[in-house]
């Protein structure tokens, strides 16, 4: 101020007087307005250095870990009509009690008494077989009856031959020294003749030596008689040893030949009575099949078919069941470019749904209303929309899952990894990268070191 004049105007009343100049001041709101944007951006600044934990998230629902406690369809395995129905949706059964009962529909099962005509088939088909065996013994018996038969006439007739041989033998030797005889009887027959022309022996000797010549011819003729005798009854024993080869040989080959059909019978026999006694057992077993049962301990959810007298085919479910007691856990669905960072036994935070929940995914201590689990199992191939499945077991150093969590509720689920800062995850996220580690997992994977 120059201070010309003596009188001052204070800039209060000023302002008070002229509204332009009070426009160029700066407002009181926009002043505590930067003083809170100033602030807050401090605040976010200095959180982009706060530590923030990188996790992999997924999702999916509630199942059984083992593949025998999660929901099942029990399904028929003869084709049938129902008959009656044993139990309501939401029962609880145990395991054998029956479900649903059936009648058949094929017309070879039909017959009330077919088990007991197949067992009756069976029985009969049995004592056949016992007959067959037994004929088979007897023809056995005859055969090494005809066979030692066959030695001792073959013995019988063989010693006759020799007989014969040695008869002939004897014959023909008598016949030889008869013709020796014979020839003496003619010398001493032509002697005589001589000495008694010449008057040197009686007419009486004379006729002897003629008598004795006689005498020597017959006995000649009747031992050559002898001898062609001896060679008939060795011809005939010969011919008696091949006629009682022959007549064995056809009685044996005749017990052989009936042997050989009872053997053949007896075979297709038992084939045909193996089919009777599977056909029997394949009855017992389809009866039985005509009772559906549940396989194990649960509750009936839905019946897949309804009413009485509904005709259902071989291998139709007909109804679904939840095991009792299933040992819980969760398959959550992650991206095939995250799979590399997870291994088994890797944290992961869960949300259910139908219990409250607030995540903060990368400070899972301040979290609430989530619960911990462990991962179990990783899929080697992809399952569904180029994404992995892994199974997540409840942690047990955690507060436990809910005990009315139902098979099948929707789960959000967060794998844990590493500590970095806010504004590397929001670069990472930015930019689309997966998140890293510091060094590869090398839990066991499948049985295999990594």
């Amino acid at each position: 101020m120059l201070k010309i004049s003596n009188e001052t105007i204070q800039s209060a009343e000023l302002e008070y007087k002229l509204k332009a100049l009070q426009t160029l001041h700066t407002p009181k709101a926009a002043k505590t307005l930067a003083r809170w944007l100033v602030g807050i951006g401090v605040f976010l600044f200095v959180c982009l250095f706060l530590p923030w934990q990188q996790n992999v998230q997924g999702t999916g629902s509630v199942t059984a870990l083992n593949p025998q406690d999660r929901p099942q369809t029990i399904q028929t395995a003869i084709a049938g009509r129902i008959v009656k129905w044993h139990v309501q949706e939401g029962q609880f059964v145990k395991a054998s009690d029956t479900i649903l009962t059936l009648s058949e529909v094929k017309d070879e099962y039909f017959d009330p008494q077919l088990l007991t005509r197949l067992a009756e088939q069976v029985k009969a088909k049995e004592d056949g077989l016992a007959a067959t065996r037994t004929k088979i013994t007897a023809l056995d018996n005859n055969i090494r009856a005809l066979e030692a038969g066959l030695q001792f006439k073959m013995q019988q007739a063989q010693n006759k031959l020799q007989q014969s041989r040695f008869k002939l033998i004897s014959d023909s030797t008598d016949y030889e020294a008869e013709k020796i005889n014979v020839q003496v009887a003619n010398r001493q027959f032509t002697g005589g003749e001589n000495m008694y022309n010449n008057g040197l022996i009686s007419l009486v000797e004379y006729e002897k030596r003629k008598l004795k010549v006689q005498e020597s011819n017959a006995k000649l003729v009747s031992m050559q008689n002898k001898v062609l005798v001896a060679k008939n009854e060795v011809l005939n024993a010969q011919l008696e040893l091949s006629s009682i080869r022959a007549e064995y040989a056809k009685e044996i080959a005749k017990a052989n030949s009936d042997r050989s059909s009872a053997v053949s019978y007896l075979a297709d026999a038992e084939g045909e009575l193996s089919k009777l006694k599977n056909k029997l057992s394949s009855v017992e077993v389809r009866v039985q099949q005509r009772a559906i049962v549940a396989p194990q301990d649960g509750f009936v959810v839905k019946a897949l078919k309804a009413g009485i007298g509904e005709t259902i085919k071989e291998g139709e479910a007909v109804v679904t069941v939840q095991p009792d007691q299933p040992q819980k856990a969760v398959e959550l669905y992650v991206e095939a470019m995250d799979v590399p960072l997870l291994s088994k036994g890797r944290h992961v935070r869960l949300e259910f749904d139908g219990w409250p929940a607030l995540q903060f995914s990368g400070w899972p201590s301040v979290s609430v209303g989530t619960f911990g689990g462990r991962v179990a199992v990783i899929d080697f191939v992809n399952s569904k929309a180029g994404k992995y499945r892994i199974l997540v077991t409840p942690d047990p150093h955690e507060e436990p899952w809910p005990e009315r969590l139902r098979l099948g509720s929707g789960v959000y689920g967060w794998a844990m990894l590493n500590d970095v800062p806010i504004w590397y995850e929001i670069w990472r996220q930015l930019n689309g990268f997966p998140p890293s580690l510091t060094e590869e997992p090398t839990e066991e994977e499948g049985g295999k070191k990594k």
